[in-house]
């Protein structure tokens, strides 16, 4: 019998499990453990609508705290992990009660949690800079709302903001900062920007739309100190040029947060390892999101994703499986980025393709580019143009096999170009 359920994690795919147990029926006792202080709430507003001051916090939070209580879901919040013993099934952790009278030390209650089933969903941890001055006040990583609290704090027009890493998060955070009167320059170690998740094309779309708002990208550029006194004042490259910069943001990727796992003898490679029921090396033990190596119906490989929806839906199958439903977790997985008026929507995984076609005109700023592996959709990245996307989720998903020549063809619509 499964009487306690502990779910280690409340971001996305924490918040989800315990919502998806209760509704499937699961009365014992739940527990959901979180490292931060604040209810569970959304990430992808943090370095968009949050960061520009557009979305108060409390509109961040996915349930108030009503529903936790209507739903008998204990919430253990500022609440760090320090163990899991898999053969007592126990999770040790501590959590902060307050402050001390002096205001100088924090209160703390250590305590030991018993589990018939324990869900990890551990979600990843920012890569951190290296180089000489990566410490100094002022250089900011962009992972939880503190973050973005602290960052909003620079934010004011003619601040010099210096963005290191242009993915997602760098672009993003750069769109936020312009369009509120920073002056931002963006450091790029590869040769374009969002050169991991995006064709050439459009990573070039993208990065003239930034340029004509404003923002200045310079790829092929290696951070290798960052100088100032007590405070960034500015960040030197491997090519001697030297930025300017009130303040620093981060976004150079992010790793599995997999180490209280591996502490605890689950297997772990780049993330968890699950399998398709997102069981972890260990039967009473499954894991979720961003932190999880799982296997991939659909591209015959083990993938980690960083990404909402798989956050969701694989929490969704864990706490399904939790309950003894035996649900494989059979998702093709999409992502989106909303930069300036323009949004990305990327669904399926391009590694493998042996042909990239162009749909439309970047000129015109709809177009899509479709990866077709032996005829068959694997991949599309579509730039303001949703219709395209939502067709090729379906065409992903059956691996229908497509005419190459049609695609071109923006008056065919993209789910007739078969």
């Amino acid at each position: 019998m499964i009487a306690n359920i502990i779910v280690i994690g409340a971001g996305q795919a924490g918040a989800q499990a315990v919502d998806t147990l209760r509704r499937e029926g699961f009365e014992g006792r739940l527990i959901l453990v979180g490292d931060e202080a604040q209810l569970p709430y959304q990430r992808p507003p943090l370095s968009k609508k949050f960061l520009a001051d557009e979305m108060a916090e409390d509109r961040l939070v996915f349930r108030h705290q009503a529903f936790y209580d209507e739903h008998k879901i204990e919430l253990h919040l500022s609440t760090s992990v320090s163990g899991i013993d898999p053969a007592t099934k126990t999770v040790t952790c501590t959590r902060a009660v307050g402050i001390s009278e002096s205001a100088v030390n924090e209160i703390s209650i250590r305590e030991s949690l018993q589990y018939d089933r324990l869900l990890l969903c551990l979600g990843a941890t920012s890569r951190l800079l290296t180089c000489p001055g990566a410490a100094l006040a002022g250089i900011h990583y962009l992972r939880n709302l503190a973050d973005a609290s602290s960052i909003r704090k620079h934010i004011k027009p003619g601040a010099r903001a210096v963005i290191i890493g242009g993915g997602y998060i760098g672009l993003e955070t750069a769109a936020t900062f312009r369009k509120m009167g920073c002056e931002v320059t963006v450091l790029e170690m590869a040769d374009r920007v969002m050169n991991r998740v995006a064709a050439p094309c459009v990573s070039q779309y993208f990065a003239d739309s930034h340029a004509s708002h404003g923002v200045k990208i310079i790829c092929n550029s290696r951070v290798v100190q960052i100088e100032g006194l007590n405070h960034v004042e500015r960040v030197l490259c491997a090519d001697g040029s030297i930025h300017d910069a009130d303040f620093v943001i981060v976004g150079v990727g992010a790793m599995a947060a997999s180490v209280l796992a591996n502490e605890a003898g689950l297997n772990c490679d780049n993330g968890i390892v699950v399998d398709e029921f997102c069981r972890t090396s260990d039967p009473n033990i499954y894991a979720a999101g961003d932190c999880t190596m799982h296997p991939s119906i659909h591209y015959a490989r083990r993938i980690r994703l960083e990404s909402v929806d798989n956050a969701v839906e694989q929490a969704k199958t864990a706490a399904l499986n939790m309950l003894g439903r035996e649900v494989k977790h059979d998702r093709v997985p999409w992502f989106w980025s909303d930069q300036f008026d323009n949004k990305l929507l990327i669904a399926g995984l391009s590694e493998g393709y042996d042909q990239l076609i162009l749909r439309g005109d970047p000129a015109q700023h709809v177009f899509s580019v479709c990866y077709l592996k032996e005829r068959a959709l694997i991949a599309i990245e579509a730039v303001n143009h949703p219709k395209d996307y939502m067709a090729a989720r379906r065409l992903i998903a059956d691996r229908t096999p497509l005419n190459a020549a049609k695609i071109p063809d923006t008056h065919t619509l993209l789910k007739e170009t078969i």
